[in-house]
């Protein structure tokens, strides 16, 4: 049932269903759901999907905790659409899940207590506060003074800091976060794959992931999880500066006077940008910054606080920025159609590369439309052969995430995909 005690029904993922598919409705995204040709509900517990056409993720896309979720039809079913996310609901939800928000101080935290109504039972914690923390250092020192009990994505250099006295314990996992630079192909100064590929082959990422991150993590060879069933091996772009040198003269793009490219008398300027508060990636970008003046390309870095750098107008969904240098959390499935396929271009997606390829739109779908495992897994590979060939991003590698706790924190354990709160339930302290 809803934390409020009112029943949870089929009748609520239509209403939900429905609500996705209004063309009033601000939502950022439709995939999986515009696969969807019906959805009938019989009664109050079977909801029987209809496909336009096979879709292997449609679990994945439509009915995890990480989609859109049931909504209650019994709060929003009179409130017009358009107006959701202005509503009284937007600030106060009420959900299914084991903690209710009570609280939401905007920017700040988020105050949740438990809901008694859970099905699996009352959770063994009482309440909890989700803070917002967007900088390394503060975080890691309200760990220290335990003003915090979890920090989760805590930095090597942070672990070696340290005592055994501090009475907090570290565990690590191999999750699917993946530290990548996505370069914007409608950009002018990207459109020509060389230029792109120059940039792939004049960074040392080796040395980026070694230096910056430690080497904890391991090097990225796609944008599929490396204990996929669908992982294709794909080769590291080689440090090659001399060889990303000769791509940019072959483009058009010559050294003139300062050591900078210039052509049709336009210097080489590309952008980076990221998220501010957190230093390991403004020192890479500092990196990937200097070794691409060394062959010419100059290269401003303009980082955004994460609300901006992700909002619907921000740089990244407008367009109006040349990389970025981000993290983006994968699914268990090898469905990346909404990533790379033109159909998911802004303002109707998130393939925020801009990349528009016949082979990578035809196979990014078409391996969705097949269940056969092995058919799909070709399918993939060819499609990640051809993303490693145009370049709209430059993977460096997946996490091997590290998080730190007060060991008096019971039960915590972080899981390989989406969030650490899947057993929060389970939780005592």
């Amino acid at each position: 049932m809803w934390s409020d005690g009112l029943p949870l029904t089929a009748h609520d993922l239509a209403f939900t269903y429905a609500l996705v598919m209004n063309d009033r409705t601000n939502v950022k995204l439709r995939e999986g759901w515009d696969d969807i040709a019906a959805l009938d509900v019989p009664n109050d517990y079977t909801a029987i999907v209809h496909l336009r056409e096979p879709n292997a993720d449609i679990i994945g896309l439509c009915f995890s905790s990480v989609a859109y979720p049931p909504l209650p039809q019994h709060l929003l079913a009179k409130i017009p659409p358009a107006d959701i996310q202005r509503s009284a609901y937007a600030n106060d939800p009420v959900g299914s899940g084991p903690f209710v928000l009570e609280k939401w101080n905007h920017g700040a935290s988020l105050e949740f207590v438990a809901n008694a109504r859970y099905w699996r039972g009352r959770p063994k914690l009482d309440r909890f506060t989700w803070t917002v923390i967007p900088n390394t250092e503060t975080l890691f020192a309200q760990l220290q003074s335990h003003e915090i009990d979890v920090y989760d994505g805590i930095t090597q250099s942070q672990i070696a800091q340290l005592r055994p006295g501090d009475g907090i314990r570290v565990v690590h996992r191999l999750i699917a976060n993946l530290k990548h630079m996505t370069l914007n192909v409608a950009r002018p100064n990207l459109r020509d794959v060389r230029v792109r590929r120059a940039i792939a082959e004049a960074v040392d990422w080796d040395r980026i992931n070694a230096d910056v991150y430690h080497g904890v993590n391991e090097r990225a060879r796609s944008d599929i999880p490396p204990n996929s069933w669908a992982a294709p091996n794909i080769p590291f772009y080689p440090h090659d500066p001399a060889g990303a040198a000769r791509l940019l003269d072959a483009a058009g793009w010559r050294l003139g006077p300062g050591g900078f490219r210039h052509k049709d008398g336009k210097r080489l300027v590309i952008g980076i940008a990221s998220a501010t508060g957190n230093l390991p990636n403004e020192q890479a970008e500092v990196q990937i910054q200097s070794q691409l003046r060394a062959i010419g390309i100059e290269m401003p870095i303009r980082n955004y606080p994460v609300s901006l750098l992700f909002a619907r107008n921000g740089p990244l969904y407008s367009g109006s920025y040349d990389t970025s240098w981000s993290t983006d959390t994968m699914g268990p499935d090898p469905d990346n159609e909404g990533d790379w396929n033109a159909k998911f271009i802004p303002p109707n997606g998130a393939n925020t590369s801009w990349l528009n390829d016949p082979v990578v739109n035809r196979t990014s779908e078409e391996q969705l439309r097949t269940y056969d495992r092995s058919t799909r897994k070709a399918l993939v590979q060819k499609e990640e052969a051809r993303i490693h060939e145009l370049v709209p991003s430059i993977f460096l590698y997946w996490e091997n995430g590290y998080a730190a706790y007060n060991d008096d924190l019971k039960n915590y354990e972080p899981a390989e995909y989406f969030v650490n709160l899947w057993n929060s339930w389970q939780w005592s302290i």
